[in-house]
């Protein structure tokens, strides 16, 4: 099965990204990334978040990934109990699950955010392009093509995370 997250973060976000792949990649094995975009906070007066998406294939259930995501952001220390919009030490979103659809609590799958956030859509776009969005039923390349983009500016920014991985640790 084919899974695809969102990455997030504008707390530390060098250090949390990091370690938050490398936990990924730890716990899921190799990823398929996007390059690293800062883009301004939405839906609150924060810090500029960076993003990405990651992609990898498992055999895991739905709740066993949704499982090991949540355990990903408690080791970052991510806070739970605040306003739904708020800044973020690690924030990870599953954005596909195969081509599942679901609307179960506050699990919506496909993740509404792809079809209208582009640090969402472009990301996910650059390593899942060919990937048929399974509610529009369009290639996700096709709808970051046509996503208006003029008003959701994306930086893209340099972070190597390779040399630091292992001297990263979740949640110090």
């Amino acid at each position: 099965m084919d899974v695809y997250i969102g990455i997030g973060s504008n707390v530390e976000p060098e250090r949390h990204i990091c370690a938050g792949l490398h936990q990924l990649e730890q716990r899921f094995g190799p990823l398929r990334r996007s390059r690293i975009y800062r883009n301004a906070a939405v839906g609150f007066q924060g810090a500029p978040f960076l993003n990405l998406a990651a992609g990898f294939t498992t055999e895991e259930s739905l709740d066993a990934i949704l499982g090991a995501l949540g355990e990903l952001e408690r080791f970052s220390r991510r806070r739970r109990n605040v306003m739904r919009n708020a800044p973020r030490t690690l924030d990870l979103d599953l954005l596909l699950y195969g081509g599942h659809i679901m609307a179960e609590g506050e699990i919506y799958l496909p993740r509404d955010e792809i079809l209208t956030r582009a640090y969402v859509l472009g990301p996910l776009a650059e390593i899942a392009g060919e990937f048929v969005h399974p509610v529009a039923g369009r290639r996700i390349a096709e709808l970051w093509q046509a996503f208006d983009r003029g008003r959701h500016a994306l930086e893209e920014v340099s972070l190597d995370c390779h040399e630091s991985a292992n001297r990263l640790e979740i949640g110090l």
